[in-house]
């Protein structure tokens, strides 16, 4: 059975990762964008990270500029922002496409049969086997009674 560890990317620094490297952690799989609306999630995703991340859970982040071109930036200006507008220390990836045939294969099998990302910061929950759980809509915040409970459910 396909699962979420049989992709890699690079990291926003260049390195191939694999997601076999997070095996037994629960991913919150999220594209980003810097200049747009829903940028502020960054602060609620990196308490996320910081609440859950001794229970296993992983936020990572990947950039994508097909909505709105709100990720102009180059992948070292992507890290530098968020590191001092947001603080964030969970994982960040180099900028991928999410929708049309440039998508990336790891959003193709996060996607399944379901309907193209929508905007930036969908998010995506994994379970700890690679397998997708819930997907949840960019508006829905990261500390969501119902995004936090269904992050519960899967770290227990």
């Amino acid at each position: 059975m396909p699962s979420a560890h049989d992709y890699s990317a690079p990291s926003i620094i260049g390195d191939d990762t694999p997601l076999s490297s997070f095996a037994g952690k629960t991913l919150l799989i999220v594209n980003v964008a810097s200049e747009c609306g829903l940028t502020p999630q960054y602060t609620e995703l990196q308490e996320l990270y910081e609440r859950y991340g001794e229970q296993g859970l992983v936020v990572i982040g990947f950039p994508c500029n097909q909505f709105g071109a709100q990720e102009p930036g180059t992948e070292e200006q992507i890290q530098q922002f968020c590191s001092t507008n947001y603080n964030v220390e969970f994982p960040l990836f180099a900028k991928i496409e999410v929708n049309g045939d440039g998508r990336h294969p790891l959003y193709t099998y996060l996607i399944g049969d379901g309907e193209d990302i929508s905007w930036n910061f969908e998010k995506f929950l994994v379970n700890s086997e690679g397998q997708m759980v819930e997907r949840f809509s960019p508006r829905t915040a990261p500390d969501d009674d119902e995004l936090v409970a269904a992050i519960e459910k899967t770290l227990a």
